[in-house]
């Protein structure tokens, strides 16, 4: 599975981790993702989604019906 959001499309970085004689590697930063099932009324149905912790906040404030119409 791929680690990206369904609604604010993050995905993962790459960077490097540093020591403290600057030596470097390579690193990925991961997003912080969560698999979450949304009950839609219209539909009176759940559907799963893959989505960050942002988006559970956009979807908490908006909420999924307004986002799903954008």
């Amino acid at each position: 599975m791929s680690r990206i959001c369904f609604i604010t499309k993050k995905k993962p970085l790459f960077g490097h981790r540093r020591s403290f004689a600057m030596n470097f590697s390579k690193r990925k930063f991961l997003p912080n993702l969560h698999n979450r099932r949304i009950w839609i009324k219209e539909k009176k149905k759940f559907i799963r989604l893959k989505i960050s912790t942002k988006a559970i906040r956009i979807i908490d404030k908006i909420g999924i019906n307004k986002f799903l119409k954008k």
